[in-house]
C-alpha cells in the first residue's frame, strides 16, 4: 500500500446527499480513485457540527482507530464540531480541512451559536496541517481563524460539461432557482422580489431539498401563497440528475438570491447551460460569475434584486447579452477531471513536505 496515496475522507451524514458540499465530496472521491488513490469514506451521525454526546464518540472511535501517520481528509461540517477530539489527534494522523465556507457564516444563526461555530471551527483549524477551500473568498475568511496562508491550497470544484438550454419556447420566462431550501440561499429574498412583477409574464421552478430544513420550506411555502403566486412559482423538491438537467434545459435563465456562497456549484452549472443569470453577491458568487454572464446585487437588497429582475424579464436585448456571456464562460469552467489532478497535487505536495 502506498501511503502517499492512501486517504480516509470524513463526513458527517451520507456522501450520497444532494448538496453541493457532498457532491464535491463524492466526485473528487471519484478523481483520486481514478488515479490510483485508496480513499475510504468514513460517514459520522448527520447532527454534525452541532453532534450528540453518542455522534462524538462514534466519531472518537472512528479518529482512533486509525492507523497512526494516516492522511485524514475531515469536511468542514464534521471538523468544527469537534475541535477537542481533532486536536487531540493532530500528531498521530494527517489531518487535512475541507472548508466550503466558515460554519459561523450560515445565514439565521444568532450571535452566541454564531459565535460558538467560529470558536470551535478555529481551534479545530488549529490542529491541521492543510486546508483545502474551494475558492479564494474563503482562503481570505480564514485570515480571521488565524490559519497561515501557506497552509491553504484552492482547489475549485469542477462541472460538468452540458448542452445548451433550449428554453421554454414560450413568451413567459422561465426562472431556474437550483438549492437546498435554507435561509442562506435566499428563496424567500427572491419570492419577496418577485412578488410585485405579476405584471410581467415569468414562472419559477424551484429546485432543491425541502427536507433538510422543514421549517424554512414551510415558511416559504406560505409565502408564496400569501403573494399569491401559487399559479407562478412551483416547488420542485429535490431531483435527481436526470430531472435536474431537464429542467435546466427547459429554462431561460437563472435566478439564485444566495447570502453567502462558498463557491456556488449551481452557477457554475447554469453557465455550462449557458443561463443568463442574476444573482446576489454573496461570497464567492462574483468569482464564480463573470460579469458579462450575470446581473448581480447586494446580498439581502430586495430593491436592487427586483430591478434586476425585472430588467432581465423585460429586455431581451439584455438577456441575449448575458447569455451570450454565459455561453462564452462555460468553455473556461474547469472539470472535474482539472479539479482532481488540483486535489491529488495539493495533497501530494504538502504531504512531502
Amino acid at each position: 500500500m502506498n501511503e502517499r496515496t492512501t486517504l480516509d475522507l470524513v463526513v458527517p451524514g451520507g456522501l450520497e446527499t444532494r448538496t453541493g458540499g457532498f457532491i464535491y465530496d463524492r466526485r473528487m472521491v471519484e478523481a483520486l480513485r481514478e488515479r490510483g488513490w485508496s480513499v475510504t469514506v468514513r460517514e459520522l451521525g448527520g447532527g454534525f457540527p452541532q453532534p450528540s454526546a453518542d455522534e462524538l464518540c462514534e466519531a472518537a472511535s472512528l479518529l482512533r482507530g486509525l492507523p497512526a501517520g494516516r492522511s485524514v481528509r475531515l469536511d468542514g461540517l464534521a471538523l468544527g464540531g469537534m475541535p477537542e477530539l481533532v486536536a487531540s489527534e493532530r500528531t498521530r494522523l494527517r489531518l487535512i480541512a475541507l472548508i466550503h465556507h466558515p460554519l459561523a457564516l450560515e445565514t439565521g444563526l444568532d450571535a452566541a451559536s454564531a459565535q460558538r461555530l467560529r470558536s470551535a471551527e478555529r481551534r479545530a483549524l488549529a490542529a491541521v496541517s492543510q486546508v483545502i477551500v474551494t475558492s479564494q473568498t474563503t482562503a481570505a475568511a480564514l485570515s480571521e481563524y488565524a490559519v497561515a496562508p501557506e497552509l491553504i491550497d484552492v482547489v475549485p470544484p469542477g462541472t460538468d460539461r452540458a448542452p445548451l438550454a433550449t428554453g421554454s419556447g414560450t413568451p413567459t420566462l422561465q426562472l431556474l432557482c437550483v438549492g437546498t431550501l435554507t435561509p442562506r440561499k435566499g428563496h424567500a429574498l427572491l419570492i419577496e422580489a418577485l412578488a410585485p412583477l405579476k405584471d410581467l409574464r415569468w414562472r419559477l421552478a424551484c429546485a432543491g431539498s425541502t427536507e433538510r430544513d422543514p421549517a424554512c420550506a414551510g415558511a416559504l411555502e406560505r409565502q408564496v401563497k400569501r403573494a399569491g403566486l401559487d399559479e407562478r412559482v412551483v416547488l420542485l423538491g429535490e431531483l435527481d440528475n436526470p430531472a435536474l438537467q431537464a429542467a435546466f434545459a427547459r429554462a431561460d435563465a437563472f435566478v439564485l438570491a444566495s447570502y453567502y456562497e462558498g463557491y456556488g456549484m449551481a452557477f457554475a452549472e447554469a453557465l455550462a447551460h449557458g443561463l443568463p443569470i442574476v444573482a446576489t453577491a454573496g461570497g464567492a458568487t462574483a468569482q464564480t460569475v463573470p460579469q458579462g454572464a450575470g446581473l448581480l446585487v447586494p446580498p439581502g437588497d430586495v430593491a436592487a434584486l427586483r430591478r434586476a429582475l425585472r430588467r432581465l424579464i423585460c429586455d431581451a436585448a439584455l438577456r441575449a447579452g448575458l447569455q451570450a456571456g454565459a455561453r462564452e464562460a462555460r468553455h473556461s469552467l474547469p472539470s472535474w477531471c482539472e479539479a482532481g489532478d488540483r486535489l491529488a497535487a495539493a495533497v501530494l505536495d504538502r504531504g512531502a513536505r
